[in-house]
């Protein structure tokens, strides 16, 4: 089985074995999702290596679907008799256009903002997370407020606001109806309003010394996480297992000072989420099938939350976080689940095109990195990301 990132699988796979002692599970996690995409379409180039199950990630599933008749049909086992018991948009993006379904559900990503209280009182910011949603405008919390605060936040401190650009331009471009592809799967950048908008706030931001410009994945092997290197930190529910790993390889923890509050500026968003996937090179499809299955069963789901922040796609895990909130230490004792539950409210997920994350990492990665490093002018940057982007579609 081939996972990536933090999915919170590695006691789920102890109880499968333990109630299934006929079954060994040959775990294989990737550091990034980025990473298993490589891996993943490698393996199909060659067509062998891949694993019985294989996790895919929503950045890429646009890639993934052009090639899908190389995964199993799930309705050949169980799919059918389990079909309701995701959101629907969860089931649809792994539709293919014959009616095959090819992945089994895991999460989400609704977002919340995760913030440094400690860092917030520095510089005279509200620390209480139902006044800091307050601060940056509640329901109707915007970009434009967020680096409005940013701003004070760095006169009063001297400090970066958030960590990288890449991160905040992702969660920017997921918000819009429809982001680097139509609905349609065309391209959407070049001639693009919306964007471009959004990369003159980026810009901007940059411009007045808002971006820590912290290497993602890494943020000086989790250091920066416990030194006040940044304020702010943007959180879809998978993101909060990362910044638990983070704390604790910088040697910190609850003591830092990191909470969760119920706000996201620009209203709600989807980033991120995956499923588990059968390949048709599996010697083993029925156990694989069903070993996938039982992973993004409700329960299991609910277990995955609580050991990696992976946001249920389950309505039934969903409804079970809504009604029994549990504090998370490591957050100041939010309560996650319930936030990510109103969070998650009206998300739909966006149309993802086959070279999405490609787009999202390497067109538009290296040109947010100039901002932030002062090497390029909002106009310079906007240049050299369709450029690159010419360079990777022809």
């Amino acid at each position: 089985m081939t996972t990536f990132g933090t999915m919170g699988f590695e006691e789920l796979y102890e109880q499968y074995e333990s109630e299934n002692p006929n079954i060994t599970i040959e775990a294989n996690n990737i550091d990034t999702g980025g990473n298993a995409r490589t891996d993943t379409f490698t393996k199909l180039a060659a067509g062998s290596g891949l694993s019985d199950v294989v996790a895919i990630e929503e950045g890429w599933l646009g890639s993934i679907m052009e090639v899908s008749d190389q995964f199993s049909d799930l309705r050949d086992f169980d799919m059918e008799e389990r079909q309701g018991d995701w959101l629907d948009w969860k089931v649809e993006q792994v539709t293919d256009p014959d009616g095959r379904i090819i992945g089994y559900g895991t999460d989400i990503g609704p977002a919340g903002l995760c913030y440094n209280a400690p860092a917030f009182q520095a510089a005279g910011l509200p620390t209480d997370r139902a006044a800091v949603a307050e601060l940056l405008g509640g329901d109707d919390a915007s970009w434009e407020r967020f680096f409005e605060i940013g701003r004070q936040y760095k006169q009063a401190t001297g400090k970066a606001w958030y960590d990288h650009n890449g991160f905040v331009w992702n969660s920017m471009v997921n918000q819009l109806e429809e982001g680097y592809y139509t609905a349609d799967g065309e391209l959407n950048v070049e001639d693009n309003a919306e964007l471009q908008e959004r990369f003159g706030w980026i810009a901007d931001a940059s411009a007045d010394g808002l971006s820590a410009a912290q290497t993602a994945w890494d943020w000086n092997g989790g250091q920066a996480f416990t030194d006040q290197t940044f304020a702010t930190f943007v959180c879809p529910g998978w993101m909060l297992g990362v910044v638990q790993g983070q704390l604790e390889a910088g040697g910190g923890g609850p003591e830092t000072g990191w909470d969760f509050a119920d706000v996201f500026p620009g209203g709600s968003v989807n980033w991120g989420g995956s499923w588990l996937t059968v390949p048709t090179t599996s010697e083993h499809p029925e156990e694989a099938a069903a070993l996938a299955s039982w992973l993004t069963q409700p329960e299991q789901q609910l277990a995955a939350f609580e050991a990696a922040g992976a946001f249920p796609s389950t309505t039934e895990a969903q409804e079970e976080l809504a009604a029994n909130p549990t504090p998370n230490p490591v957050f100041n004792d939010a309560p996650i689940g319930e936030i990510l539950v109103d969070r998650s409210q009206g998300v739909v997920a966006q149309f993802k095109g086959p070279d999405d994350s490609l787009i999202q990492e390497n067109v538009f990665g290296p040109p947010l990195q100039k901002l932030e490093r002062g090497e390029a002018t909002e106009e310079q940057a906007w240049q050299e990301a369709l450029t690159l982007l010419n360079d990777l579609v022809g």
